[in-house]
């Protein structure tokens, strides 16, 4: 029986020897600690299988043309119970036209409008489902976790449901589409400021107060924190909202974040290259610095440079990073594949890596949505420039993935990525969390235990 110091001088061999062969090696990451996945949508992440049970069970509504799931009924089409389906022995049929809707299963078997508006596509089509069982999706994603030796998720799990209307949202509309076109950043501070009085006026507090409630009865009616793992919550806004709704919106994430120790981070999500997102990017940066001045605690990671050539114009490629990282202040960013485009990218690179923000790389994802994979994709031009990296999975449910697969497809497309990289990417995992640095020591000195009897498991187990 080898001991500890023996089996990590050997381990990092072992590794390189099986790194090639896809079976041995996902034997091995499989078993490997994970640390935490901190790019992670909670509708995106639970498998369509569940969902459609939960429709199932639930004996909803579907149309049979256009497979739109729904619990009432509220438009003409062809809709029928999933009951008279099943005692019709169509069930089965619908099931699978679901799971070829509700995720990329098939896709290229079933192509329809392209990898990146089927994906996006997936989330609305399958929202009646997303929308209820919190508490069996939650649960579904914990024992997953725990299941790949993943210790902590960051979950981006909901939005805070701002109270309706009361503020007159058209005059301020005009007024920063107006300051947008000239990308007056002092006059918007202004109007921000004004807006941010209106939106402060409007009781705010019940809604926030309200979200805080819905994530505690989770979380704690489930225990979802255990001895062996750990779960926080993101919550966010979408990019494809007007500007007055998005920042009201942001506002109350802000709020929600700054209230609760639950609640650790703010996000922005939706595609990126949606028309609405590219003209409003600008705006959006300045919304989160803005509220950044106002909540200073508060953390947030933002989806930037989702984007590849052919996506959008060339000089929009440009500046989308630089933007969240210097104007907005973004601690992590989320994919970040258009790095090579970017203005001045190697000064950009060496300002990530000097100011410790991270970049949440999602292989699989940005394969599926922008066909970036192998060398043209930026890990290890990020990595080159000692950029922090954590591999996370995005949307594991959708994309029929997992953080195991993640680590395996890095160390199979990789070669210059060693096993000492691949650790410090999981303890990465942990340092650029939005934890508390209490729980952070303590879930890094878990994973020293974890590795350390992982190690010894390979090693003493090999024939």
């Amino acid at each position: 029986v080898l001991n500890f110091s023996l089996a990590a001088q050997n381990i990092n061999e072992y590794f390189e020897h099986i790194r090639n062969n896809e079976a041995e090696l996902t034997a091995f990451i499989s078993q490997m600690p994970k640390g935490g996945d901190l790019h992670n949508h909670y509708s995106g992440a639970v498998y369509a299988e569940s969902y459609i049970n939960w429709v199932i069970e639930k004996d909803f509504w579907i149309d049979t043309q256009t497979l739109a799931v729904t619990p009432d009924v509220k438009a003409p089409g062809t809709w029928t119970k999933f009951s008279a389906l099943s005692s019709q022995g169509k069930l089965d049929l619908y099931k699978q036209k679901l799971l070829q809707l509700w995720s990329t299963k098939d896709y290229y078997q079933t192509e329809d409008g392209g990898p990146e508006q089927h994906f996006f596509n997936t989330f609305p089509a399958f929202s009646p489902a997303s929308s209820i069982n919190y508490d069996s999706g939650l649960l579904e994603l914990k024992r997953r976790a725990i299941a790949e030796n993943v210790s902590y998720i960051e979950l981006m799990l909901s939005r805070v449901n701002f109270p309706p209307k009361k503020i007159n949202s058209a005059d301020y509309n005009i007024t920063l589409g107006q300051i947008q076109s000239r990308h007056d950043s002092l006059e918007l501070r202004s109007v921000l400021a004004s807006l941010y009085d209106s939106v402060m006026k409007v009781p705010i507090q019940d809604s926030v107060k309200s979200f805080i409630r819905f994530v505690h009865s989770l979380h704690d009616s489930l225990n979802i924190d255990t001895a062996n793992f750990t779960m926080r919550y993101q919550t966010y806004i979408a990019r494809t909202a007007d500007a007055v709704t998005t920042f009201k919106n942001l506002v109350a994430s802000f709020e929600a974040a700054n209230r609760d120790s639950l609640i650790v981070g703010v996000n922005i999500v939706a595609p990126e290259d949606n028309p609405v997102s590219m003209r409003d990017y600008w705006l959006h940066m300045q919304m989160f610095a803005f509220c950044h001045q106002k909540y200073k605690s508060v953390k947030y990671s933002m989806h930037a440079g989702e984007l590849a050539e052919g996506y959008v114009k060339p000089e929009e490629l440009t500046w989308h990073i630089d933007e969240a990282v210097r104007v907005a202040g973004a601690r992590r960013i989320g994919h970040g594949v258009d790095i090579g485009y970017e203005k001045n990218n190697y000064e950009l690179l060496n300002y990530m890596r000097k100011h410790n923000v991270a970049v949440e790389i999602n292989l699989s994802s940005n394969e599926f949505i922008l066909g970036i994979k192998n060398d043209a994709h930026p890990i290890t031009l990020y990595k080159r420039f000692h950029v922090p990296l954590v591999i996370s999975t995005d949307d594991a449910g959708v994309n029929r993935s997992s953080l195991t697969e993640q680590y395996v497809l890095l160390a199979s497309r990789y070669k210059n990525i060693t096993y000492g990289d691949i650790k410090t990417f999981v303890y990465n995992s942990i340092t650029y969390s939005f934890l508390d640095d209490a729980k952070k020591q303590a879930l890094k000195k878990d994973l020293d235990e974890r590795f350390k009897r992982f190690e010894n498991y390979v090693m003493t187990q090999q024939p």
